[in-house]
This record gives structure tokens, C-alpha cells and sequence, in this order.
């Protein structure tokens, strides 16, 4: 067993070194932040779906944006689509699963707005869907996924795709990346001024 622990580890760490590896992760990840920075400061928002371990993916970013992560600044605009059980139970029963977010983004994207869609396999058929919803909207998408980014890679204007087809890892590594996204966010948004220091049991 203790060999399984050391094998889970190691295999976490070595996606972890693949993704910090490569450049073209941090060139986009500064991209989307930055974009979204500048969308939030002109008063539109970031929304974030996904399913699974990546709803709690959303839930969490959703939170560091609102309250901080970082450090303590004004509250930053951002829903996670994964939170409202009446319009997701709703969807799903008058029109599908597939168009659990596709409905949300109708109601609630407008220009301007950044959509971040998060799929370990970017293969999620709502996912898609509201990556298609978003882009006849005309906001900007941002794809989270792994192995080769799936459907919905050549459908969003942006891609991080984790160099993993294990589920977990590309999870761990989303994670990772989600929690440098919100504080490149929060140095865009408030100034190189900032002095970042990792919030210590806070929750």
C-alpha cells in the first residue's frame, strides 16, 4: 500500500512538471488573466461550469474571485453555473442534461462577459453546448480539459490542456492552475503593487 501512495505521488508530481514544462500553459494562463481582469474592471463577469469534480472546481474558483485568495481587495464578478438547484434540475428535466449551462449562459452572458468551461476530456456535451451558446453571445471562451482537449477545444478562443488522460491529475493540475488564474486576476485588477502573501487557515 505504501507503494501505491508513493506511485499516486509521484504521478501527480510528474503532470505537475509536464504542465510547469511547458510555456505555452503560462503564456495563456497570463493571457486569460489578464483578459479577465480587464473584463471585470469594465464591468462584466467570469462564469464557470463543469461537471463533476470540475462543478467543485467552479465553486471554488467562484469563491476565491468573490471574497480573495490572495489578498484582501474589493469583490471580484464571477458565478459558477453548477450552484442553483432549481434552474439545474429545471433544465435537465424540461430540456436534457445537455443543456444544463447552454441555458444559463442564454440568461445570464452578455458581451464582454468571460466564460471559463472546465471538462477533464473537453468532450462534456453541455459543456459544448454552452461554449456554442457563448460564442453566438459573442464572449470570450476559455477551455480547461486534458489529454488532447477534446470536442471542444477548436471551439473556444483559448485553451489550457493538461498533458494527461488520468482524470485525477488533470484535476490536480487544473486546481493548481485555477488558483494562479484568480491571482494573476487579482495583480491585473489591483496593480503590481500587491503584495501576495499565501493566506494562512482562513477557512
Amino acid at each position: 500500500m505504501k507503494h501505491l501512495v508513493q506511485k499516486q505521488l509521484a504521478q501527480s508530481i510528474a503532470t505537475l512538471q509536464a504542465v510547469l514544462a511547458d510555456e505555452t500553459i503560462s503564456d495563456t494562463l497570463i493571457s486569460i488573466a489578464k483578459l479577465t481582469a480587464t473584463a471585470m474592471q469594465s464591468g462584466h463577469k467570469l462564469l464557470v461550469a463543469g461537471n463533476g469534480g470540475s462543478a467543485a472546481d467552479a465553486q471554488h474558483l467562484v469563491a476565491e474571485f468573490v471574497v480573495r485568495l490572495t489578498v484582501n481587495r474589493p469583490a471580484l464578478r464571477a458565478i459558477a453555473l453548477t450552484t442553483d438547484t432549481s434552474i439545474l434540475t429545471a433544465a435537465g428535466n424540461d430540456y436534457g442534461f445537455d443543456h444544463l449551462f447552454s441555458r444559463q449562459i442564454e440568461a445570464l452572458a452578455q458581451p464582454g462577459d468571460v466564460f471559463l468551461a472546465i471538462s477533464t476530456s473537453g468532450n462534456s456535451k453541455n459543456i459544448v453546448k454552452a461554449i456554442t451558446q457563448a460564442k453566438m453571445i459573442g464572449i470570450t471562451t476559455i477551455g480547461l480539459s486534458g489529454n488532447d482537449g477534446g470536442l471542444m477545444r477548436p471551439l473556444c478562443d483559448y485553451n489550457i490542456v493538461i498533458p494527461s488522460a488520468i482524470t485525477q491529475n488533470i484535476q490536480e493540475s487544473h486546481l493548481a492552475l485555477e488558483h494562479i488564474f484568480c491571482m494573476l486576476v487579482e495583480h491585473f485588477a489591483f496593480g503590481h503593487d500587491l503584495d501576495h502573501k499565501p493566506q494562512i487557515l482562513s477557512e
